[in-house]
């Protein structure tokens, strides 16, 4: 993350920011890490998981930023993931009075798709902790879940349906997950809005310039608190490809 990024973040001054794929060591940030986040983020706790043995190191991870008043109950689930998984540092969950909010960086499938039978078990285990989670109150959840749900959700979606992030098995369960009591706050808003996307691969040096870009960053929140969303954006990250920030308003 640029500290251009961060300027744009801290200037929307929020209540909860969430990272993932932070790929710190199991020790988690650095001095010069939490040096850097005090001096945009000053009056913030910050709470983060890595990845840890049996999983590869410095991979994945999830980090938030939540202001100190808040006080949340803090968990790190695991959901019973297949492979190692629950081991790389991909959920963090913030309990409060009323309402959960958690994160999720979601196991991408992969190239030649070599992790899309895990992945498919992963979205099922995934749905079933939202499920519990949203049966004691409601639920706003966060991430990168790796997948572009409908055609509308990519710049070409005709050349990638045997793409990571866009398989018939991906979206399916991501359907499932939203039929579950959850909501896409962005596309609930926006459900016509077309060629506004989180994510342009860094390896394609054009795909932010053209914008040939993916949603696959999502902010849901449980159908029973939809009517309280104000707002669901992608940020302006500049010339920076990879992914942009999104942001939630919602009157809780």
């Amino acid at each position: 993350m640029s500290r251009q990024v961060l300027k744009t973040i801290q200037t929307e001054d929020p209540d909860i920011l969430a990272i993932q794929e932070t790929k710190l060591s199991a020790k988690g940030p650095t001095k010069k890490h939490l040096t850097i986040l005090r001096e945009y983020f000053p009056d913030y706790e910050v709470v983060w998981r890595s990845s840890i043995e049996p999983a590869r190191k410095g991979y994945a991870g999830t980090m938030y930023l939540y202001r100190k008043k808040l006080m949340p109950v803090v968990t790190y689930p695991e959901i019973g993931a297949p492979d190692t998984m629950d081991q790389e540092g991909r959920i963090i969950t913030l309990e409060f009075e009323n309402y959960y909010v958690t994160q999720v960086y979601t196991p991408n499938a992969g190239s030649e798709l070599k992790r899309l039978a895990s992945r498919q078990v992963w979205d099922e285990k995934y749905r079933q902790y939202l499920v519990d989670l949203a049966s004691r109150k409601p639920v706003l959840a966060s991430g990168d879940f790796n997948v572009a749900h409908q055609e509308i959700d990519l710049a070409h979606p005709a050349s990638n349906h045997h793409s990571a992030g866009f398989t018939d098995e991906e979206r399916a369960g991501f359907t499932n997950l939203l039929a579950a009591g959850f909501s896409d706050s962005f596309r609930a808003l926006h459900p016509d809005t077309k060629n506004v996307y989180s994510w342009w691969a860094q390896r394609a040096k054009t795909s932010k310039i053209n914008n040939s870009g993916w949603r696959i960053d999502y902010w849901l929140v449980s159908d029973n608190i939809l009517d309280k969303v104000t707002a669901s954006v992608m940020l302006d990250s500049g010339d920076r490809q990879d992914h942009t920030p999104i942001k939630l308003e919602i009157n809780l």
